[in-house]
């Protein structure tokens, strides 16, 4: 399996970035690492060794995005306008520039498939929604999806554009998005054990806005004993890629 990792100069955020990427050839997967991870957790908690086969079949490439949520979502010291314009610079380097290089390098994948777990889950979620254009397929693990779980009481236009229960329950059932999402893979899996509250709280509240919308998505709502953690999330990534038929 060819993997590369990769530093970069980000004009968005004035700094260099740095990512990982696995494979060569078939499906673009962009990953968004767990709150507070780095690029490099995906391969280190084995979730792409789950995933060797496509890969190393020329089904799937994996590009690790790095994260800085310690500058945005998980720091409560920075005024909170801040933290959200610190953010949107982050989703215009993965847009404008991650992508377009991820597509550059590997140009027979069109559209862009995304994944995460836990913080990683709510970001794919959040770049599926904001951009379905790009991205036809996403898998969400243990995530959670309205940004008052980190922002408490405030909300201005950008925290709102970034929270996908809040922003799609007020989507006109008439906007463009909802009809491109309904020809879309939407996967969201949670477990209902430890640690897992809060999540599968927001999960389902994501499955009642999406019912809502006549949007179709797939809400996997795993065991009791299924808790917030690697051993549980790769065996979600192996279960839903073998059945997504790459």
């Amino acid at each position: 399996m060819k993997q590369e990792i990769r530093k970069e100069f980000s004009r968005s955020l004035n700094r260099e970035m740095e990512y990982a990427v696995y494979g060569d050839a078939g499906k673009i997967c962009l990953v968004f690492p767990s709150q507070n991870g780095r690029f490099y957790d995906f391969e280190h908690f084995g979730m792409v060794e789950m995933l060797r086969p496509e890969i190393e079949s020329g089904k799937l490439q994996l590009v690790c995005a790095d994260g800085i949520d310690g500058e945005t979502w998980s720091n409560a010291e920075r005024p909170p306008r801040e933290r959200i314009e610190t953010h949107e610079a982050w989703f215009r380097y993965v847009m404008d520039e991650l992508v377009p290089r991820a597509k550059a390098d590997n140009p027979r994948s069109p559209t862009l498939m995304t994944t995460g777990c836990s913080m990683g889950g709510f970001h794919a979620a959040n770049f599926f929604f904001r951009a379905p254009q790009v991205f036809d397929t996403v898998i969400a693990l243990s995530g959670v999806y309205e940004a008052g779980y980190f922002f408490g009481g405030y909300m201005d236009d950008l925290v709102y554009l970034n929270s996908p229960v809040d922003s799609l329950a007020n989507m006109p059932l008439d906007h463009t998005y909802l009809e491109v999402f309904r020809r879309r893979r939407l996967i969201f899996c949670v477990g209902q054990g430890a640690w897992e509250e809060d999540l599968l709280k927001s999960t389902r509240r994501l499955e009642d806005v999406l019912r809502a919308k006549n949007v179709p998505a797939w809400f996997d709502y795993w065991g009791f004993d299924v808790s917030h953690d690697w051993v549980w999330w790769r065996r979600q990534i192996r279960y839903f890629v073998e059945r997504l038929g790459l």
